[in-house]
Formats: structure tokens, sequence, C-alpha cells
């Protein structure tokens, strides 16, 4: 931690290397376009680099620090007026397979994946729901991962649920 609030390049390299993957499959949860979300990825290690010195050890552990940065930013990202606007242009093409798909596809529930239910909720659902459900976090890891309140996690995971059940029943 002392090398990293030195600005030491081995360091920052070491921290990157082995909390890239985890820091991407966070941001990919939000934004599931693998471009979008090495851009966020750049810019989360561009923070933490620039704001290491704001980490306080006593506060919880930096993994828990960079998570929450990263989930911020994911979710920054997507409310951002560039993301909406690169989203709505994306070309026809990036969707003949999947209109293809969907129209042979059974609809059954034993054959709709849960998690492809899921990325269709709004982001915030989004966060919450793979926090919670597929990684196994507990509301007050969520709340303090994603630096918002616990009723605000407890909440959004009910709508959350509310919306996924409109699309089984």
């Amino acid at each position: 931690m002392q090398k990293l609030k030195q600005q030491d390049n081995a360091a920052f390299r070491y921290l990157y290397m082995h909390y890239r993957g985890a820091l991407f499959n966070i941001i990919l949860q939000v934004i599931p376009q693998n471009e979008a979300a090495a851009d966020v990825l750049q810019e989360v290690f561009v923070q933490i680099w620039k704001n290491i010195d704001k980490y306080n050890e006593e506060k919880g552990r930096l993994f828990t620090w960079m998570l929450k940065l990263t989930g911020n930013m994911a979710i920054h990202q997507t409310r951002s007026k560039n993301f909406k606007v690169h989203s709505k242009n994306e070309d026809i093409t990036n969707y003949v397979s999947t209109i293809d798909q969907k129209i042979e596809a059974p609809t059954g529930i034993n054959h709709i994946g849960l998690r492809q239910q899921v990325h269709k909720l709004k982001p915030e659902y989004i966060a919450v729901l793979e926090l919670s459900y597929f990684q196994g976090f507990k509301q007050e890891e969520i709340a303090e991962a994603l630096n918002i309140p616990l009723g605000t996690v407890k909440t959004r995971l009910r709508s959350a649920i509310i919306e996924l059940r409109k699309e089984f029943m």
C-alpha cells in the first residue's frame, strides 16, 4: 500500500495484473459491450492512480474501495449522454442474428436464462442483482460497493424482482 501511495509503477502494475479481471467482470455486468467496458476499466485504473492517496485503510479493504469506484464509474458511464447516443446509433447488423435467434428460441420458462432476463432491466437493477444473486454479496456489501444507501439497495432489489416476475408470468 505504501508503494502505491508513492506512485510506484511496479506496485501499480501488480495491482492492475491482479485485479483487472475482477473489475472488468463487474463493469461487464453493467455495460455488456466489451469495448465500452474496456474503456471504463482503463478510466477506473487512471482514477485509482490519481486518487490512491484518498483511500483510507481504516475504512475498508482496498478491493472494496476499487469495487465501489468501478461500480460507480460503470453506472455513471451508462448515464452519460455519449453512451446513450452511441447505444442508439449502433449498426443494424449487430442485431440481425439476435432477431433471428429470438424468433427461433423457445419461450418456455425453462429455456429462458435468468441472467439474460436480468440484463434487460435498468442498469441500476442489473448492478444490484449481479452483486447480490450472481456474486453472493450481502445487501450491506452492495451498498458499500456501489456507494448507495442500504435502503436504496433494498428498494432496487425488490423493484428488480417485481420486473423479473412480470417477464416470467
